[in-house]
């Protein structure tokens, strides 16, 4: 069990180190976050309160071609190897992993916006998720996030 939580531990780190030195642009418009309802409270999504800051956001790319193309470059550099190149949760990472990566073709569509926004920006090291997933808040941009999430919901 210490050796499964060693690994997990070096591929975050080293998934850290390595966007780290890729960069990511950080270049973002208000307006990119777009929370195009008054909602200053927190939402529950599948059991899980959404932090206030997130729980209304809603993706300015929605049903974009284009932005699911960049958000799919961006999600096999970045989340394949967890969730796998089609999105199921078998990356050649996850067999590692404890817990084990959302299948996001089955979970999309029950997950709001802000919900998804909120796990690819903070990352999964909180309760009650404990996961391995690291934040990407600090090396996508805003706009590489929805694009992420645009991609994510063309996943069938």
């Amino acid at each position: 069990m210490k050796t499964l939580k060693y690994l997990t531990l070096v591929i975050a780190l080293f998934g850290t180190l390595v966007l780290s030195a890729c960069g990511g642009s950080g270049a973002t418009s208000a307006d990119n976050t777009a929370n195009t309802s008054a909602q200053a409270t927190a939402v529950v999504v599948q059991g899980v309160t959404v932090p206030s800051e997130y729980a209304g956001l809603t993706n300015p790319d929605a049903g974009n071609e284009t932005a699911a193309q960049a958000g799919k470059a961006i999600f096999d550099a970045n989340c394949a190897a967890c969730h796998g190149a089609d999105g199921k949760g078998d990356g050649p990472a996850a067999a590692s992993l404890d817990p084990k990566p959302k299948d996001l073709v089955e979970v999309q569509s029950q997950l709001s916006d802000g919900f998804l926004f909120w796990r690819i920006s903070e990352g999964g090291a909180m309760k009650p998720f404990n996961s391995a997933m690291p934040a990407w808040k600090n090396a996508l941009s805003k706009d590489q996030i929805w694009e992420v999430i645009t991609y994510i919901r063309s996943l069938k």
